[in-house]
């Protein structure tokens, strides 16, 4: 007869297993797992097989496991990892590309019912027609304000209900409502939170950013220093030049309207007196036309 394991070297068991994965493994995407069942989290382990681990348990036990092994080892950047682990969440320890990783999870969704009391991330709209319902249920669609009318001995919604709006928890009505009427709006996966690479913890946005849209960040951000620079005239590297430019204008200008002159000015004078003296010379013949009219 098997001998069952204490709490107390499930614990120890389940620390070894983290501080082999934390060996091992170097990238971990944190995964939120609500409404996720077990048997969907058996085909997302099945289909990571090879290259990546996922890893569930109770947040206290993720976070002193996390602690021990950063103090056993100095390896301080997975502490940056514990202010993440809340709620229903889950690791995923990986080697593989982190984008494709998070893309292969997202895959494995599951239509569910909607549940009193969670909040919907859509809005859900029953459509008009047949709910193939007899008429004993007509009392409950009119408790929620739903126009029917029997057709074929069947109860037929009349037109569009917003049953829930995104954002809003749905009620016991409405939950019994879709169950009724065998409505799955939701689909339930993985959601990858955040992602830990090189100690440092980031949105899973990052792993779908392009070249170009890091060069037009950068290009972005330079433009707004040089706007900033320019406006409060504080000197940076991104603006030097401009302020350079800037500043020779304004001395050229004081220059051309007085009698003070520096070697680059007498050759803007000397231009615009050539200038000055052509158009004169190339003037001289309307001005004469003028004069004898």
């Amino acid at each position: 007869m098997a001998v069952k394991s204490s709490m107390a070297q499930k614990k120890v068991e389940y620390q070894k297993k983290m501080c082999r994965l934390l060996e091992e493994y170097s990238k971990i995407l944190i995964v939120g797992t609500d409404h996720v069942r077990s048997k969907q989290l058996q085909d997302i382990r099945r289909g990571l097989r090879g290259h990546s681990v996922v890893l569930m348990g109770k947040n206290t036990m993720m976070k002193r496991s996390l602690r021990l092994y950063a103090e056993r080892t100095g390896n301080m950047d997975l502490l940056t990892l514990v202010p993440f682990i809340v709620g229903k969440v889950g690791l995923i320890f990986t080697k593989g590309d982190l984008k494709e990783v998070s893309e292969e999870v997202s895959k494995y969704k599951v239509g569910g019912l909607a549940r009193a009391g969670v909040v919907s991330p859509i809005d859900i709209v029953i459509e008009p027609g047949s709910t193939g319902l007899d008429p004993s249920n007509t009392s409950f669609f009119q408790a929620l304000n739903i126009p029917t009318k029997i057709n074929k001995g069947a109860v037929d919604i009349v037109v569009p209900v917003e049953l829930v709006k995104k954002g809003e928890k749905v009620g016991t009505s409405e939950a019994t409502l879709l169950a009724k009427l065998d409505k799955k709006p939701f689909s339930y996966a993985l959601v990858v939170l955040f992602v830990y690479q090189n100690g440092s913890v980031f949105s899973p946005k990052a792993l779908h950013l392009t070249d170009q849209d890091l060069a037009d960040d950068f290009s972005g951000g330079v433009s707004m220093i040089v706007s900033l620079s320019l406006a409060v005239s504080y000197p940076t590297l991104a603006v030097a030049p401009q302020m350079f430019v800037n500043a020779y204008n304004n001395v050229l200008a004081v220059a051309m309207a007085t009698a003070y002159s520096f070697p680059q000015a007498k050759k803007v004078k000397e231009y615009l007196k050539e200038g000055e003296s052509k158009i004169a010379v190339a003037m001289a013949p309307v001005a004469a036309a003028k004069e004898e009219d």
